[in-house]
């Protein structure tokens, strides 16, 4: 026998399962990208070089602006301004390669609070105020009714930065996940357990009425739902209805693991021990039997959580779920059912972009995950 096979031996399941998880390269390196979205949708004020509700419509529609560098300089970019076509009639925008507005890091900025708690001024990146100053460009008739500027992803209708806003969405659109995994693990854990467990007609009973669930068309069952929420509702109410109808519909599959790993495990000899010994049904089913194969529901778990985030776009771009000033990708993804606006301003469509990201991220976490689970088969 090897020295490798002697070392792998002596680990346990759980060292077992992160030795072969930090094998697979694909789902090792989108959990660092994970981490890194919900680090920066934590600190989203300090990420973005705006408010989420800052605005300035002389900067309409301003297309991103491309950062350059000189040594005279350093990184800055050119002065915009909005114009109007002679020949088209449309608005578009011309560029002062002369007016040059200065970048930096960790610069002055509109005061935010983190979490409702720490307050700051100072931004990752943004337009250098201070250098804007020292060079006079506030004198500048560029901007003599118009601020500089620094749009990296553009700017949407009412001169919004669409970066910033799409890194203060992030903290709807993917929490909005985790907060709904957790309610459905709490439902499938337990009403798949109670069915695998007691068997007989209470099997029968939960399992037709999973069927009877996932019979249900979803979107049209979304447009009800949508319907029925009151106009009145704030933000916050909004939002906490929509994860719980995203858990109310995606708790099925993970029932319905849980109940075939109980159906499989409810006879092994240390439950039938458990059960001579006099322990509650409860007690064997949460305590013995369901931390068996607990690396399987976290695999599935992390399997559905794109479809969450995905549930909530969906709802958010057809008008039905979030709703403005709460600001999430499917929020900002509202702007784009006008065909006109996406040929227009493309980089409108940046949120599909992360969206994409982040589900390819999760769905290799899962596959990583998936093959981890099992450290003791065969590859």
């Amino acid at each position: 026998m090897s020295t490798q096979k002697i070392e792998t031996a002596t680990l346990s399941q759980w060292q077992l399962i992160r030795l072969r998880f930090s094998r697979h390269k694909l789902a090792v390196f989108s959990l660092r990208v994970l981490v890194c979205l919900y680090l920066i949708a934590l600190g989203a004020p300090f990420f973005a070089p705006y408010n989420m509700d800052h605005r300035d419509l002389d900067y309409a529609y301003c297309p991103p602006q491309l950062p350059r560098w000189s040594w005279a300089d350093g990184w800055h970019v050119y002065g915009v301004r909005q114009e109007l076509d002679p020949v088209t009639l449309k608005n578009h925008y011309v560029e002062y390669p002369d007016v040059r507005v200065p970048l930096g890091l960790m610069v002055r900025g509109e005061p935010y609070r983190i979490i409702g708690q720490w307050h700051g001024t100072v931004r990752l990146f943004g337009v250098d105020m201070n250098k804007v100053e020292r060079r006079g460009l506030l004198d500048n008739e560029l901007f003599t009714s118009a601020k500089p500027v620094f749009y990296l992803a553009g700017a949407d209708r009412y001169g919004r930065d669409v970066f910033s806003r799409l890194v203060y969405g992030s903290r709807i659109s993917l929490s909005i996940g985790l907060i709904s995994i957790f309610a459905t693990f709490v439902l499938g854990v337990a009403i798949g357990g109670i069915s695998g467990y007691l068997g007989g007609k209470t099997d029968i009973f939960i399992q037709r009425g999973i069927e009877v669930l996932n019979s249900f068309p979803h979107i049209p069952l979304w447009l009800a739902i949508g319907a029925v929420l009151p106009q009145t509702w704030s933000s916050l109410q909004v939002y906490f209805a929509i994860t719980v109808l995203l858990s109310l519909l995606n708790w099925t599959n993970l029932a319905r693991v849980v109940r075939g790993k109980i159906l499989s495990l409810r006879e092994e000899d240390y439950a039938v021990a458990a059960r001579l010994m006099g322990a509650n049904h409860s007690r064997i089913l949460f305590r013995h039997l369901v931390p068996g194969f607990t690396s399987h529901i976290i695999v599935s778990l992390t399997l559905s959580v794109p479809g969450m985030i995905l549930g909530e776009t969906a709802l958010s771009f057809l008008g039905l779920g979030l709703r403005p000033p709460i600001v999430s990708w499917g929020v900002m993804l509202q702007e784009t059912l006008n065909l006109q606006v996406v040929a227009n301003y493309p980089w409108m469509l940046l949120p599909v972009i992360a969206i994409i990201i982040t589900v390819l991220a999760f769905n290799f976490l899962g596959d990583g995950m998936r093959d981890a689970a099992d450290p003791y088969a065969d590859r």
